[in-house]
């Protein structure tokens, strides 16, 4: 069964489907770019599914056509503009390694950036055929985050890791499944039908059995949460430098011519 969104104005939308917990991303208007608001949802919704022994498992969905286009740029221009980032960003990236619960993902259409690196902190990722992952960190003068400089490299070798975070190449849904990005591709019109049937697999397994499991899969954690520490400082500091400022005013005039 799909789960159905709620029909408020929130830009995550977060809902409940038996023991499974859905956050969706719900700013299609803007392509899902992510804002400071909605990282703070995000990391509340899961970290309150993390402590309610109802919930079994997390499950992340977009909209058709677009999972997140990324951050949203207006954001960083203006941390790189006033030097204030806050820290709702960092919140959630310090959260996704220590979710104890499985962690599914549904990706159609766009996947950028974040959008991009949050599915190598999921157990499974589903995402059609049109979807495209792609992480301009570079070219927009930054630096990769979320631990991705780690965990690409280990997931899917140096050159395929370089190619995506580096080189900012985009990989397509099958490039992603042969790289271990993803677990598997849906058609559209099945693909939450999918999520949340692997969802309801897993969140009807003994819950500390699973639990144990995910621990021993993903190893130590202390390695990646320095990692994302490190990424995180020099993420902003790039975006107080001259390339990230040029970068993001180049982006703003393309958008506005």
């Amino acid at each position: 069964m799909s789960a159905q969104p709620d029909t408020s104005d929130a830009h995550i939308l977060v809902s409940r489907e038996g023991a499974i917990q859905i956050a969706r991303f719900n700013r299609p208007d803007k392509k899902n770019a992510i804002t400071r608001a909605m990282y703070a949802d995000l990391n509340r919704a899961l970290g309150d599914g993390e402590t309610d022994d109802a919930v079994r498992c997390h499950v992340i969905l977009g909209q058709p056509g677009a999972f997140t286009s990324g951050n949203d740029l207006a954001d960083f221009l203006a941390f790189a503009t006033t030097g204030e980032m806050g820290t709702e960003v960092l919140d959630l990236l310090r959260l996704l390694p220590r979710l104890q619960k499985p962690l599914v993902s549904g990706v159609d259409g766009l996947a950028i950036g974040i959008g991009t690196t949050l599915h190598m902190h999921c157990d499974l990722t589903l995402a059609t055929e049109r979807s495209v992952f792609k992480t301009p960190f570079v070219d927009l003068g930054l630096v990769a985050e979320a631990g991705s400089s780690l965990l690409a490299p280990a997931m899917m070798g140096h050159q395929r890791a370089f190619a995506l975070l580096a080189l900012g190449e985009d990989f397509t849904a099958r490039q992603a499944a042969d790289a271990g990005l993803i677990w598997k591709i849906a058609d559209e019109a099945a693909l939450e039908g999918e999520v949340m049937a692997t969802a309801d697999r897993l969140a009807a397994k003994p819950p500390e059995a699973l639990a144990l499991t995910k621990r021993l899969l993903k190893g130590d954690r202390g390695p990646l949460e320095a990692r994302i520490a490190e990424e995180a400082e020099l993420f902003a500091d790039r975006l107080k430098s001259d390339e990230a400022r040029a970068a993001f005013m180049a982006f703003m005039a393309r958008k506005v011519s």
